[in-house]
């Protein structure tokens, strides 16, 4: 009798969940839809986990077709073999594995989106707000600095990273991205956590821990002050500090810490009292890595900033005597046609063109060594002709795979890609080309256009595109899905340096830039100093 008592409950039981309408069980919440050139962003609140299916209609929602499932929050759905390439207006429903899309509870879950036409301002605008999300969506709670990379499980946030990552959501700001609020909320509370650090002579470590504002070492002995990601974020915060100067209350306090912090780094002691920049120091190993800065390479900024100081200024003679005394400085020879005036063979990585002239404007920018865009103009073209040459006979290189840098990389984790060397295993990091659109536009556009329309499905995500793409590897290991603040960072800013030149004029417009450049020996062609 207690069996078929016990029996008949369960059958109750059964019947009255199976009577429940779907909408009990695992539903999607905020469920957003955005439209795209050749995709439809979804996005929806998945925090169990849970799969979904994912269905579209071209139709007004009369008929549904399947077009993937996942357990993500989120789901990028390029449309052209569905619609073609024309905009075209789509009914989505996001349901519950199992869940019949015909079903009346169905219908809850549906969501109408349009893409957009195909223009290059329209796929611009894409990768700039996607970027941008790396320093909003994944910035760290609570501090709002940029994590070191994506796939990092420790609690690292990064100082240069984070300078890039301020100019980003400046420029989100005045594209409509973010709120101007919420650009300021973000770079105060990076501000806020940045006056609390230990520092080192004032400048910043590398990497920090998120959690107990602790130094992190990036290294043996680096552990300590890290002079040249300093001037990263030193350009960042002068950007910032030029465009909230004039603004709310709230804005001007931002501004003021800023210009405290950055009186405060003693860029005069770095030297030794020698007449050289020196990286690092650190309380517990002193000068132990005994790293001058020379170039020619990513570090410029550093001494013109370290110049531009209006409390702690270097002499000129640090940088006449240092920054030219290597033997990769002075170049002149020419590379598949193209002159390169400095740098390394084949003019090395391109981050090299990025991370000092993400505020500083290298539009006719000179001294007695270099004409610095038409440098860096060189060095980007390098790189395409020789993706186009490919001596190696690497897989996809050619007018629209181009572009090598410092990045992840599917063989050797980490690696620094350098054309006509050993490092150049197929590699493309898209941070390369895209960060070097101010320098070759229409040679840069092709590789943003094959990035999305060809590989789109596969390279972006979201935080914009992935770090690297290997076309040589088999197609479940052709791209490193993650992402790096150093590299994501200077796509977002040379965006918008392209399309507007913001950045450039906002930390141009620093007086005490203009100082330090002037010491330096630096002048412009066109209107002596921006």
């Amino acid at each position: 009798m207690k069996k078929i008592t016990l029996s008949l409950i369960c059958i109750t039981c059964w019947l009255t969940l199976a009577a429940q309408p779907y909408s009990q069980f695992a539903t999607p919440r905020t469920l957003e839809a955005a439209g795209y050139p050749a995709h439809v962003d979804l996005r929806w609140d998945n925090q169990k986990k849970f799969t979904y299916e994912i269905f579209a209609s071209k139709d007004g929602g009369k008929k549904f077709v399947k077009r993937a499932e996942t357990a993500q929050s989120y789901y990028y759905d390029f449309v052209e073999d569905f619609v073609g390439k024309a905009p075209a207006k789509l009914v989505y429903r996001v349901v519950p594995k199992g869940m019949p899309v015909s079903s009346k509870d169905a219908g809850k879950f549906e969501v109408k989106v349009a893409t957009v036409e195909r223009t290059d301002d329209a796929l611009l605008d894409l990768v700039q707000q996607y970027t941008t999300r790396y320093f909003t969506d994944f910035a760290y709670p609570g501090c709002n600095l940029a994590r070191e990379r994506s796939n990092d499980t420790r609690e690292v946030v990064t100082t240069g990273g984070t300078g890039f990552g301020v100019m980003a959501l400046v420029a989100a700001a005045e594209r409509g991205y973010i709120t101007r609020e919420q650009s300021t909320g973000y770079i105060s509370g990076i501000v806020e956590f940045l006056d609390k650090v230990e520092r080192f002579h004032g400048v910043w470590a590398h990497w920090y821990d998120a959690i107990s504002g602790q130094p992190f070492s990036f290294s043996k002995y680096d552990d300590g002050g890290d002079l040249v990601e300093t001037a990263f974020l030193v350009q960042g915060l002068l950007t910032a500090r030029q465009y909230f100067k004039n603004g709310s209350a709230a804005e001007r306090k931002l501004c003021n810490r800023i210009t405290k912090m950055w009186e405060e780094v003693e860029w005069s002691w770095y030297t030794q009292g020698t007449d050289s920049l020196y990286w690092h120091w650190s309380k517990n190993h002193g000068w132990k890595m005994n790293h001058r800065i020379k170039g020619y390479d990513e570090t410029l900024i550093t001494y013109i900033l370290a110049a531009a100081s209006p409390t702690h200024p270097i002499a000129p003679s640090v940088y006449h005597s240092c920054y030219p005394a290597s033997t990769y400085f002075k170049n002149g020879k020419e590379y598949l046609g193209i002159k390169l005036s400095l740098g390394m063979d084949y003019g090395g990585p391109l981050f090299f063109c990025h991370y000092s002239f993400l505020g500083l404007d290298p539009r006719g920018l000179n001294d007695s060594y270099a004409d610095y865009f038409e440098r860096n103009r060189a060095h980007t073209l390098i790189h395409r002709a020789y993706a186009v040459a490919n001596p190696y006979r690497h897989k996809g290189y050619g007018a629209s795979f181009w572009g090598f840098t410092s990045s992840d990389d599917a063989l050797t984790e980490y690696s620094s890609h350098h054309p006509n060397t050993e490092a150049d295993n197929g590699t493309v990091s898209p941070t390369a080309a895209l960060s070097s659109l101010p320098y070759a536009p229409q040679e840069c556009m092709e590789v943003v256009r094959n990035l999305y329309y060809n590989m789109g499905a596969s390279t972006l995500g979201p935080y914009g595109f992935y770090d690297a793409v290997n076309l040589n590897l088999p197609q479940g290991q052709q791209v490193v899905r993650t992402n790096l603040a150093i590299d994501q960072g200077p796509i977002a800013v040379m965006v918008e340096n392209y399309r507007s030149g913001l950045l450039w004029k906002l930390f141009m417009q620093n007086p005490e830039v203009h100082e330090g450049l002037k010491s330096l020996g630096f002048y412009y062609k066109e209107d002596s100093l921006r």
